[in-house]
Protein backbone atom coordinates (compact mmCIF):
# COMPACT_ATOMS: atom_id res chain seq x y z
CA UNK A 1 0.00 0.00 0.00
CA UNK A 2 1.37 3.40 -1.00
CA UNK A 3 1.13 6.25 1.45
CA UNK A 4 -0.60 8.84 -0.74
CA UNK A 5 0.18 12.55 -0.78
CA UNK A 6 -2.33 14.63 1.14
CA UNK A 7 -0.68 18.06 0.96
CA UNK A 8 0.79 18.26 -2.55
CA UNK A 9 -0.58 21.42 -4.12
CA UNK A 10 -0.93 23.18 -0.77
CA UNK A 11 2.22 22.85 1.34
CA UNK A 12 4.40 22.25 -1.72
CA UNK A 13 3.88 22.12 -5.52
CA UNK A 14 2.16 19.10 -7.00
CA UNK A 15 3.81 19.70 -10.37
CA UNK A 16 7.21 18.03 -10.77
CA UNK A 17 8.81 20.80 -12.80
CA UNK A 18 7.53 23.53 -10.50
CA UNK A 19 8.85 21.61 -7.50
CA UNK A 20 12.28 21.18 -9.12
CA UNK A 21 12.43 24.91 -9.92
CA UNK A 22 11.65 25.64 -6.28
CA UNK A 23 14.43 23.33 -5.08
CA UNK A 24 16.84 25.03 -7.49
CA UNK A 25 15.97 28.42 -5.97
CA UNK A 26 16.89 27.32 -2.45
CA UNK A 27 20.32 27.91 -1.03
CA UNK A 28 22.42 24.77 -0.54
CA UNK A 29 24.51 23.89 2.49
CA UNK A 30 28.10 24.83 1.70
CA UNK A 31 29.55 23.60 5.00
CA UNK A 32 31.31 20.24 5.16
CA UNK A 33 28.98 18.50 7.60
CA UNK A 34 28.43 14.75 7.80
CA UNK A 35 25.13 14.55 9.69
CA UNK A 36 23.67 11.45 11.27
CA UNK A 37 20.50 13.32 12.23
CA UNK A 38 18.80 16.62 11.41
CA UNK A 39 16.09 18.88 12.77
CA UNK A 40 13.91 20.40 10.05
CA UNK A 41 10.74 22.54 9.83
CA UNK A 42 7.52 21.37 8.21
CA UNK A 43 5.60 24.44 7.07
CA UNK A 44 4.69 25.29 3.49
CA UNK A 45 7.76 25.46 1.31
CA UNK A 46 7.34 29.18 0.60
CA UNK A 47 7.81 29.77 4.33
CA UNK A 48 10.30 27.16 5.54
CA UNK A 49 11.49 25.27 2.47
CA UNK A 50 14.75 27.15 2.13
CA UNK A 51 15.57 26.46 5.76
CA UNK A 52 14.73 22.75 5.48
CA UNK A 53 16.70 22.53 2.25
CA UNK A 54 19.96 23.21 4.10
CA UNK A 55 19.60 19.98 6.07
CA UNK A 56 18.80 17.87 3.03
CA UNK A 57 21.62 19.31 0.96
CA UNK A 58 23.93 18.39 3.87
CA UNK A 59 22.48 14.86 3.95
CA UNK A 60 23.05 14.55 0.21
CA UNK A 61 26.79 14.42 0.82
CA UNK A 62 26.54 11.44 3.18
CA UNK A 63 26.47 7.72 2.39
CA UNK A 64 23.12 7.33 4.18
CA UNK A 65 20.35 5.77 2.11
CA UNK A 66 17.85 4.81 4.84
CA UNK A 67 15.92 7.46 6.73
CA UNK A 68 13.33 7.61 9.50
CA UNK A 69 11.16 10.71 9.84
CA UNK A 70 10.01 11.36 13.41
CA UNK A 71 7.16 13.86 13.39
CA UNK A 72 4.34 15.07 15.65
CA UNK A 73 0.66 14.43 15.00
CA UNK A 74 -1.27 17.69 14.71
CA UNK A 75 -4.85 16.50 14.30
CA UNK A 76 -5.17 12.97 15.66
CA UNK A 77 -4.54 12.09 19.30
CA UNK A 78 -3.46 8.66 20.57
CA UNK A 79 -0.93 7.14 22.93
CA UNK A 80 2.54 6.33 21.67
CA UNK A 81 4.19 6.24 18.24
CA UNK A 82 2.45 5.14 15.05
CA UNK A 83 4.23 3.02 12.44
CA UNK A 84 2.22 1.86 9.44
CA UNK A 85 3.97 -0.51 7.07
CA UNK A 86 3.45 1.13 3.70
CA UNK A 87 5.16 -0.28 0.64
CA UNK A 88 6.06 3.19 -0.64
CA UNK A 89 5.47 6.92 -0.17
CA UNK A 90 4.08 9.08 -2.98
CA UNK A 91 5.72 12.36 -4.03
CA UNK A 92 5.46 14.50 -7.19
CA UNK A 93 8.96 13.18 -8.01
CA UNK A 94 7.78 9.53 -8.04
CA UNK A 95 7.51 7.25 -5.04
CA UNK A 96 10.06 6.49 -2.34
CA UNK A 97 10.34 2.88 -1.27
CA UNK A 98 9.49 2.10 2.33
CA UNK A 99 12.10 0.26 4.35
CA UNK A 100 9.92 -2.69 5.25
CA UNK A 101 12.72 -4.61 6.92
CA UNK A 102 13.37 -1.69 9.23
CA UNK A 103 9.63 -1.35 9.88
CA UNK A 104 9.48 -4.98 10.98
CA UNK A 105 12.52 -4.47 13.23
CA UNK A 106 11.01 -1.40 14.93
CA UNK A 107 7.56 -2.89 15.33
CA UNK A 108 8.94 -6.03 16.95
CA UNK A 109 11.48 -4.24 19.15
CA UNK A 110 9.24 -1.42 20.39
CA UNK A 111 5.75 -2.92 20.01
CA UNK A 112 4.59 -0.02 17.82
CA UNK A 113 0.97 0.24 16.67
CA UNK A 114 -0.41 1.58 13.40
CA UNK A 115 -2.92 4.45 13.52
CA UNK A 116 -3.69 5.14 9.84
CA UNK A 117 -5.42 8.48 10.53
CA UNK A 118 -2.18 9.82 12.01
CA UNK A 119 -0.33 9.43 8.73
CA UNK A 120 -2.37 12.06 6.90
CA UNK A 121 0.14 14.42 8.47
CA UNK A 122 1.98 17.38 6.95
CA UNK A 123 4.84 17.35 9.45
CA UNK A 124 6.15 14.14 7.89
CA UNK A 125 4.87 14.48 4.33
CA UNK A 126 6.68 17.76 3.68
CA UNK A 127 9.98 15.90 4.19
CA UNK A 128 9.34 13.32 1.46
CA UNK A 129 9.91 15.44 -1.68
CA UNK A 130 13.20 16.67 -0.20
CA UNK A 131 14.34 13.10 0.36
CA UNK A 132 13.34 12.01 -3.14
CA UNK A 133 15.15 14.99 -4.66
CA UNK A 134 18.38 14.73 -2.68
CA UNK A 135 18.44 10.96 -2.05
CA UNK A 136 16.52 9.47 -5.00
CA UNK A 137 17.46 5.86 -4.19
CA UNK A 138 16.80 6.03 -0.48
CA UNK A 139 14.26 4.14 1.58
CA UNK A 140 12.19 5.79 4.29
CA UNK A 141 9.83 5.25 7.20
CA UNK A 142 7.65 7.79 8.97
CA UNK A 143 7.01 7.55 12.70
CA UNK A 144 4.20 9.81 13.90
CA UNK A 145 3.93 10.42 17.63
CA UNK A 146 1.15 11.89 19.73
CA UNK A 147 0.98 11.26 23.49
CA UNK A 148 4.35 9.57 23.59
CA UNK A 149 7.24 9.73 26.02
CA UNK A 150 10.68 11.15 25.50
CA UNK A 151 12.05 7.84 26.77
CA UNK A 152 10.40 5.81 24.01
CA UNK A 153 11.43 8.21 21.25
CA UNK A 154 15.00 8.39 22.56
CA UNK A 155 15.20 4.60 22.70
CA UNK A 156 13.98 4.35 19.11
CA UNK A 157 16.49 6.98 17.91
CA UNK A 158 19.36 5.31 19.73
CA UNK A 159 18.47 1.91 18.28
CA UNK A 160 18.31 3.36 14.78
CA UNK A 161 21.62 5.18 15.04
CA UNK A 162 23.25 2.01 16.34
CA UNK A 163 22.52 0.40 12.96
CA UNK A 164 25.04 2.78 11.44
CA UNK A 165 23.32 3.36 8.10
CA UNK A 166 20.09 5.09 9.14
CA UNK A 167 19.63 8.87 9.20
CA UNK A 168 17.17 10.53 11.60
CA UNK A 169 14.92 13.40 10.52
CA UNK A 170 13.27 15.25 13.42
CA UNK A 171 10.38 17.43 12.25
CA UNK A 172 9.31 20.52 14.17
CA UNK A 173 8.37 24.16 13.80
CA UNK A 174 9.14 26.58 16.63
CA UNK A 175 6.90 29.23 18.22
CA UNK A 176 3.50 29.99 16.70
CA UNK A 177 1.61 33.26 16.25
CA UNK A 178 3.60 35.71 18.35
CA UNK A 179 4.84 39.05 17.09
CA UNK A 180 8.18 38.90 15.32
CA UNK A 181 10.08 40.32 18.29
CA UNK A 182 8.37 37.95 20.72
CA UNK A 183 8.99 34.98 18.44
CA UNK A 184 12.68 35.74 18.08
CA UNK A 185 13.13 35.86 21.85
CA UNK A 186 11.21 32.60 22.40
CA UNK A 187 12.92 30.82 19.55
CA UNK A 188 16.37 31.82 20.73
CA UNK A 189 15.66 29.67 23.79
CA UNK A 190 15.09 26.72 21.45
CA UNK A 191 18.25 27.42 19.46
CA UNK A 192 20.33 27.71 22.63
CA UNK A 193 18.87 24.47 24.02
CA UNK A 194 19.67 22.60 20.82
CA UNK A 195 23.18 24.04 20.59
CA UNK A 196 23.89 23.11 24.21
CA UNK A 197 21.99 19.77 24.21
CA UNK A 198 20.04 21.19 27.14
CA UNK A 199 16.84 19.19 27.69
CA UNK A 200 15.75 21.17 30.73
CA UNK A 201 15.90 24.50 28.93
CA UNK A 202 14.10 23.00 25.95
CA UNK A 203 11.24 21.82 28.18
CA UNK A 204 10.95 25.02 30.22
CA UNK A 205 11.76 27.80 27.74
CA UNK A 206 11.11 26.57 24.20
CA UNK A 207 7.77 26.47 22.40
CA UNK A 208 7.72 24.00 19.53
CA UNK A 209 5.12 21.59 18.17
CA UNK A 210 7.74 18.85 17.96
CA UNK A 211 9.34 19.37 21.35
CA UNK A 212 9.17 15.67 22.28
CA UNK A 213 11.09 14.62 19.19
CA UNK A 214 13.68 17.35 19.66
CA UNK A 215 14.18 16.50 23.32
CA UNK A 216 14.63 12.83 22.50
CA UNK A 217 17.22 13.78 19.87
CA UNK A 218 19.10 15.98 22.34
CA UNK A 219 19.15 13.17 24.90
CA UNK A 220 20.61 10.70 22.41
CA UNK A 221 23.06 13.24 20.99
CA UNK A 222 24.42 13.92 24.45
CA UNK A 223 24.74 10.22 25.20
CA UNK A 224 26.47 9.44 21.89
CA UNK A 225 28.59 12.62 21.86
CA UNK A 226 27.04 13.94 18.66
CA UNK A 227 27.76 17.61 17.96
CA UNK A 228 24.88 19.94 17.04
CA UNK A 229 25.19 22.74 14.48
CA UNK A 230 22.44 25.30 13.90
CA UNK A 231 22.36 26.00 10.15
CA UNK A 232 19.62 28.57 9.97
CA UNK A 233 16.77 30.32 11.74
CA UNK A 234 13.96 32.19 10.06
CA UNK A 235 10.29 33.07 10.49
CA UNK A 236 7.22 33.21 8.29
CA UNK A 237 7.50 37.01 8.28
CA UNK A 238 10.33 36.84 5.76
CA UNK A 239 7.95 35.37 3.19
CA UNK A 240 4.64 36.92 4.22
CA UNK A 241 5.73 40.34 5.45
CA UNK A 242 3.32 39.92 8.39
CA UNK A 243 5.19 40.57 11.63
CA UNK A 244 2.12 40.40 13.88
CA UNK A 245 1.60 36.59 13.89
CA UNK A 246 4.68 34.63 12.88
CA UNK A 247 5.92 31.04 13.04
CA UNK A 248 9.57 30.24 13.69
CA UNK A 249 11.71 27.68 11.85
CA UNK A 250 15.17 26.25 12.28
CA UNK A 251 17.40 23.61 10.77
CA UNK A 252 20.13 21.84 12.73
CA UNK A 253 22.43 18.90 12.04
CA UNK A 254 24.07 16.42 14.41
CA UNK A 255 27.34 14.77 13.48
Amino acid sequence: MTRESFFAGSFYPNDKDELLRLFASFESCKQAYNPKAVIVPHAGYIYSGSTANLAYSALSGTSLERFVIIAPSHKYAYDGVSLCEFSSYATPLKTIKADQGLAHYLRKRHNLECYPQAHAEHSSETQLPFLKHYKPNSKVLELIYSNSSVELLACIIEDLLALGDVGIIISTDLSHFYTLDEAKKLDQNCLDAIANLDEQSLRSKCEACGTLGVEAMLRVAKKLDLKPHILNYTTSAEASGDESRVVGYTTAVFE
